[in-house]
């Protein structure tokens, strides 16, 4: 059964599930069900869809990532769809990430319609309104934990853009960018503008 959060419009499973329980759990799901789970300190957690401007945010993001790694052959990007059984024991489903050559070569090697078992060197999440405290707080400390070299939180209403790099296995202040080129230390030769992420034109 899933209980109603107070402090956000998303829902949250009272019993706990292992990895493997949760993705049984995610293929009897019916296929009309078009709202986002993953699997948080063992319980189910379950947000309705974004909406509009995330999906357009999500879009820009995964296509310039996309375009970096056919140019430099550095690795491979992931949109939204590609869920992580992480270490920690979390199955999360970052908005957009990278994995790295080296690391997608080291494995293990993914498996057709199971969750990746390989740790996202980047992974970028994109807030909406139900997502504000897991995206700050939870999957921070997660990606953290897990070896997560970089991680971006997208504010659409702040119109900005926030990179945490892993220095010595904890994430640094982080940088905020409001306008301008966002300088990301794992993918130096990455080209994301903010206004071109948030431009509605």
């Amino acid at each position: 059964m899933l209980a109603t959060m107070a402090s956000e419009t998303s829902f949250r499973s009272e019993e706990r599930f292992t990895q493997e329980q949760f993705f049984q759990w995610i293929q009897e799901r019916p296929a009309r069900d078009r709202n986002h789970y993953e699997l948080i300190g063992g319980r189910i957690v379950m947000s309705p869809p974004a909406g509009w401007p995330h999906s357009e945010i999500e879009v820009k993001l995964a296509a310039r990532l996309q375009l970096y790694c056919e140019r430099t052959k550095a690795g491979r990007a992931q949109g939204s769809s590609a869920g992580y059984d992480l270490p920690s024991g979390d199955t999360l489903e970052p908005d957009v990430s990278f994995i790295s050559r080296e690391r997608f070569a080291a494995g293990p090697a993914p498996q057709l319609g199971r969750f990746i078992r390989i740790v996202p060197n980047l992974a970028i999440e994109i807030m909406s309104r139900s997502s504000v405290h897991r995206d700050r707080v939870e999957k921070k400390e997660i990606y953290q934990r897990c070896g997560v070299d970089e991680y971006w939180i997208v504010d659409p209403v702040l119109r900005e853009i926030t990179v945490f790099a892993l220095v010595g296995g904890r994430y640094d202040e982080g940088t905020t960018f409001t306008s301008g080129r966002v300088a990301s230390p794992l993918l130096p030769e990455l080209e994301v503008v903010v206004e071109d992420v948030f431009d509605e034109d």
